[in-house]
C-alpha cells in the first residue's frame, strides 16, 4: 500500500501545485536565446551542471538542513537567501516558497511562513516522515522536470525527446539525492557560472516569455 504521506509528497511537487515554477526558466530562455542550448544533448548537459554545481546541489543540502529534527529554519531561509547569485533567483526561490507555504496553510490548516522554496519544502515535510533522500529526489526530479518543460515551450524540442533528457537525468537525481541526505551545511557549495552569468543577464534581456 503506498502510504498517504508519500502521495501528500508527490502532489506538492506536482506540475498542479501553484508554486509558480512554470513562469520560472532559471536562466534558460537566456542560454536558448544565445543558442547555447539548442537540442537534447545541450539541454541535458544544461541540467545535469545545474543540478551537480548549481541550485540543484545547493538546494538538496538546504532541503536536507531543513528536513532534520530540531532544524533552524530561519538561518536556513537567511543561508538560502545569501546564496542566490542574483535578484532574479532571489525572486525565484522565495516566491515558490511562499506560494508552496500559501497553499499548504490552505489545504492542511498549518500556518507556515514563507520562506525559500527548499527550505519551506522541508519545514513542510519533516511531519510527513518520508525518508530525506527520497524528498529530495522527488524535489531534484521536480525542478528538472519543470525546466524539461520549459525547454520543450520554448525552443524545438519534442515531448518525447524532452522526457529522454528528463529519463536521463534520472540518475545523477538519484545520486544527489543519496549525497545530500548524509550532507551538512559545510557541503554546500558550487561553480555553476554560466547558469548564473545567464540568470543575470536575463533581467535586462529585451524580450522575454518567462519571469527568470
Amino acid at each position: 500500500m503506498v502510504e498517504p504521506a508519500l502521495l501528500a509528497l508527490t502532489q506538492w511537487l506536482s506540475p498542479a501545485f501553484p508554486t509558480g515554477a512554470f513562469a520560472c526558466s532559471h536562466g534558460l530562455e537566456r542560454v536558448v536565446a544565445l543558442a547555447e542550448v539548442t537540442d537534447a544533448a545541450t539541454l541535458e548537459a544544461w541540467l545535469a551542471d545545474v543540478l551537480r554545481h548549481g541550485a540543484g546541489w545547493q538546494d538538496a543540502v538546504l532541503l536536507a538542513q531543513a528536513l532534520k529534527p530540531g532544524a533552524d529554519h530561519d538561518l536556513l531561509d537567511a543561508t538560502a537567501r545569501a546564496l542566490a547569485p542574483s535578484a532574479e533567483r532571489l525572486g525565484e526561490t522565495l516566491d515558490q516558497g511562499a506560494a508552496l507555504a500559501r497553499t499548504l496553510a490552505g489545504i492542511t490548516d498549518r500556518p507556515l511562513p514563507a520562506r525559500a522554496l527548499p527550505v519551506a519544502l522541508g519545514e513542510a515535510a519533516r511531519p510527513l516522515g518520508v525518508p530525506a533522500a527520497t524528498v529530495i529526489a522527488l524535489y531534484l526530479q521536480a525542478f528538472a522536470g519543470n525546466l524539461v518543460t520549459i525547454a520543450v515551450r520554448h525552443m524545438p524540442l519534442g515531448q518525447t525527446d524532452g522526457q529522454r533528457v528528463l529519463a536521463r537525468l534520472a540518475p545523477v537525481v538519484a545520486t544527489l539525492a543519496a549525497r545530500a541526505a548524509d550532507s551538512g551545511l559545510e557541503d554546500l557549495g558550487g561553480a555553476a557560472l554560466s547558469g548564473d552569468l545567464a540568470a543575470m543577464e536575463h533581467e535586462t534581456q529585451d524580450v522575454r516569455i518567462f519571469r527568470t
